[in-house]
């Protein structure tokens, strides 16, 4: 039986998604597991992998097209298979008038664009950032079927513009040049997607859940002991680091407070069955979280493993939809910068997120002596509506209890 391949929902908040490009073409043959498309939504671009066997009968979007999360995009069946009509996404959805003349007005002004340069095949998505970045697109090679123009095109003449532009600046300019010289005006930078998303949850997250904040101090002594010991037998690239220690300490303490791994439904709590840690990662233009699933029942190489891969997608912008959802509970380090300690804004639904700072090695005080020690400082931020300030204390102890006592994670 032929099947319907929708676009995705990445994150609650997500409505639409761009079709950046199509993978698999009408007639090829795909596997489940396949990636079928790529699509980019608010946070990432993100490749949809087909959800069933066979061929693909019908593409219903076309590339560049904004498609509503849920509409279908693909029809996977068989060859002689008899399959329904399905209009395209464009087609099903109701235009509204303020619609039809933003769309109208878009349509004129790539009108104009290919008048004043001559007719230049590229998708909407190429001239649209060609557009905002000032990108002559007639001096654009096209890599894309045909030699059509795509975003990664536009990307790669913008970078070598700027490129082009730091090598000829001096490698010194004198002190007194730059004091003489006149003050630059003012920049304008369009904000991107992702930061108008980020924006846009944590602002509903600041200003709708109550936060309160509890921090520890936690003794990382036979942590890092440990983990050094540990590091000296794997390869390079399978070393653990002590964010991995703190995701699966932070699910193992979980199990004992579910409180913190639940959401707000109306009046009653969700606490969910599954304890699945988001990893705030740093990409182009924000953050991105991954996920690590289940994380309670996995050792740490696999933690570290999972972790890594899904950042690596993250910032190379080919994250999977399931790398994306699905957090019941976050992490921020922001340790490898160097910070003490910081407080992080709540990820909505979820109830709490753990900002980590720096392990540091440095003088400390045990038993009225002073020796060295490495330290570590975090803070949890829980929505008061569903915890309190003694459970979360609490919290932090038991976190304390196994990275304090690191071989209880080896277990």
């Amino acid at each position: 039986m032929a099947e319907t391949i929708s676009m995705p929902k990445l994150g609650f908040d997500m409505r639409e998604g761009v079709l950046v490009r199509w993978v698999k073409n009408e007639g090829e043959n795909i596997s489940k597991g396949e990636v079928l498309a790529e699509i980019e939504t608010d946070k990432a671009t993100v490749e949809v992998e087909s959800s069933a066997s066979g061929l693909v009968r019908r593409l219903l979007a076309s590339q560049g097209d904004s498609v509503p999360v849920g509409a279908p995009i693909a029809i996977i069946g068989t060859a002689d298979e008899k399959i329904d009509e399905i209009q395209s996404p464009a087609k099903n959805q109701p235009v509204k008038n303020e619609q039809s003349q933003k769309e109208g007005s878009q349509t004129v002004q790539a009108q104009i664009e290919n008048l004043q340069s001559g007719f230049v095949k590229a998708s909407p998505l190429a001239k649209k950032v060609a557009r905002d970045s000032k990108v002559d697109l007639s001096k654009v090679k096209g890599t894309g079927p045909g030699g059509r123009i795509v975003r990664k095109d536009v990307e790669t003449a913008l970078a070598g513009v700027i490129t082009t532009s730091m090598a000829r600046q001096p490698a010194f300019t004198p002190i007194t040049a730059i004091v003489a010289g006149p003050v630059p005006g003012d920049k304008v930078v369009k904000t991107t997607k992702l930061r108008q998303a980020i924006g846009r949850r944590l602002v509903e997250s600041k200003q709708n859940l109550p936060h309160f904040y509890v921090s520890h101090e936690f003794n990382l002594d036979s942590l890092m002991s440990v983990r050094s010991q540990i590091n000296g037998y794997l390869p390079a690239g399978e070393k653990l680091s002590v964010n991995d220690f703190i995701v699966r300490a932070s699910a193992l303490s979980l199990r004992q407070f579910p409180n913190l791994n639940s959401a707000l439904n109306g009046t009653e709590i969700v606490q969910y069955g599954h304890i699945n840690v988001g990893v705030a990662v740093t990409v182009e233009g924000g953050l991105l979280t991954v996920v690590c699933k289940d994380a309670d029942q996995k050792s740490l190489r696999q933690i570290s493993a999972e972790v890594k891969a899904m950042a690596a997608r993250a910032r190379g912008g080919k994250v999977k939809p399931d790398d994306v959802e699905g957090s019941t509970f976050s992490t921020s380090n922001l340790g490898m910068y160097d910070v003490e300690n910081f407080i992080a804004i709540i990820n909505p639904p979820e109830a709490a997120i753990l900002a980590v700072g720096s392990a540091r090695e440095g003088p400390v005080v045990e038993n009225g002596q002073i020796k060295p020690g490495w330290r570590m400082k975090a803070t949890i931020s829980v929505d008061h509506r569903i915890s309190d300030g003694s459970e979360a204390a609490q919290f932090m102890q038991t976190l304390a209890s196994f990275l304090e006592n690191p071989a209880r994670l080896l277990i």
